[in-house]
């Protein structure tokens, strides 16, 4: 489990993050800044604007030389907290790795790299913005709720009258504040602090909370639709079952009437039509068990599946259809036709969909052969899935039109149902091919170098 985590790109991210942070003091510091020379400035020519400026640039110095390694130590906690199942580990790890990163800097700097009261309020932040989060918020919300967070601590270093309870204890913190001393701007120095402390702290909080419960709808949103998507999904089957298996009362008296013509004529012409309602009886008989057991499947030619799917609602008047089917036509695979057809029938209709008021709206039916298998594959020249689409799509419920899509879902339990394999291969922008892969043992290759 452990080399399996420590193979994940994501992680040696987070970890690259906490390794920039330990090694920042060695070339981010007050000379690369300019903070020692205005610090210079101050102690020849002081003023209250050069006394304002450098405060405001310690700052960011203090804020940029943070950010990594307390982004890296909550990120990496957010990860391993979700793929160990271990939710604890969300706030042990930077509540472990944020003092550790101050103590190794520590060992090579000269100067204390100081864990004082900011430091032990961020890690308190940390805490705190995990506890209100509760896995609700994505990391790049995090990370920004808490780049406002460091930024609006790292101004009580600043602040004079908090300098006994280890607030701004570093020797560069210390030297302003005694020159703001000197200056007679402690009031004012502590008073600007203060409020940009507030500003933004403050707008992280309400931030968080904000995002927190918007994020809590959006999921209750999609839990419903999903449900939705399920109920539809289910009350539509259990219809179509019912009004499926009325049929087969019709046919059992068809099947009868014609037997019994069939026995009182000797004309051979009648016996020629009666024999073929007889086939047309048992083929429409086949197709009716096909539709209500799902384990039913036969032998079916590709030629027979494509007119099947020839002879379902292909006419789009703007949309070209092509069909390129490289496979032999009399290639059998073993199938439940019906459901079959249904869903390459879902997949076209999904791809019709999608390149709606496209100018060149192009749908093409694939069929193909290969060692491992039978291909069936439905391609489009429309807008193309970004990955994260893709991984949603096939959620009862998720649409990316204004209704709840149940088609697909449907094909992923086709799939399922036929030991199959279903393929996405899609450009943003250039379009999406869909592919089934049936399984050689379910092929037979009759008439073909296979």
């Amino acid at each position: 489990m452990t080399q399996t985590i420590l193979d994940k790109k994501s992680i040696w991210i987070k970890i690259g993050l906490i390794a920039a942070g330990i090694t920042m003091p060695l070339w981010l510091g007050a000379d690369e800044v300019g903070l020692t020379f205005l610090i210079e400035q101050l102690e020849t020519n002081p003023s209250g604007d050069t006394l304002m400026m450098t405060a405001f640039l310690l700052v960011m110095l203090n804020t940029v030389r943070a950010l990594p390694h307390y982004l890296g130590a909550l990120l990496l906690g957010d990860e391993l907290g979700y793929r160990l199942q271990r939710p604890w580990l969300k706030i042990i790890v930077p509540i472990v790795i944020i003092p550790l990163v101050y103590a190794i800097i520590n060992v090579y700097n000269p100067l204390d790299y100081y864990f004082g009261g900011p430091a032990l309020l961020l890690v308190t932040s940390i805490v705190v913005l995990q506890r209100i989060a509760k896995g609700r918020l994505r990391p790049i919300i995090k990370s920004f709720l808490f780049s406002q967070l460091l930024f609006g601590i790292q101004w009580l270093d600043t602040v004079i009258f908090l300098t006994p309870f280890s607030f701004g204890g570093g020797p560069i913190s210390t030297k302003v504040k005694d020159i703001a001393v000197s200056l007679g701007f402690e009031t004012t120095l502590s008073f600007y602090s203060l409020v940009l402390c507030s500003i933004f702290v403050g707008n992280a909080i309400v931030l968080a909370i904000y995002l927190t419960v918007s994020e809590q709808k959006w999921t209750m949103s999609q839990d419903l639709n999903i449900a939705r998507g399920e109920m539809i999904e289910s009350r539509s089957g259990r219809e179509a079952m019912h009004l499926v298996h009325d049929l087969k009362t019709p046919l059992a008296l068809i099947e009868g009437l014609n037997s019994l013509i069939q026995m009182k004529t000797t004309d051979k012409e009648i016996h020629d039509y009666t024999e073929k309602i007889s086939d047309s009886i048992q083929s429409t008989s086949n197709m009716v068990s096909e539709i209500l057991y799902d384990e039913r499947k036969n032998w079916c030619t590709l030629k027979r599946l494509i007119e099947y799917v020839r002879a379902n609602k292909l006419s789009y008047a703007a949309i070209t259809f092509d069909f390129q089917l490289y496979a032999q036509e009399d290639t059998e695979i073993y199938i439940n036709k019906i459901r079959m057809t249904r869903a390459l029938i879902n997949l076209i209709d999904n791809a019709c969909d999608t390149v709606d008021g496209h100018p060149d709206a192009y749908v093409a039916i694939h069929t193909k052969e290969e060692e491992n298998g039978v291909y069936l594959g439905v391609a489009d020249n429309g807008k193309g899935m970004t990955t994260k689409e893709e991984k949603h799509i096939w959620n009862p419920g998720y649409s990316t039109k204004s209704h709840p899509g149940v088609g697909l879902t449907f094909v992923k339990n086709v799939v399922e149902e036929h030991d199959a394999t279903l393929h996405i291969d899609s450009q943003k922008g250039k379009g999406t091919t869909f592919w089934i892969q049936l399984p050689k043992e379910s092929a037979r290759f009759e008439n073909s170098n296979h």
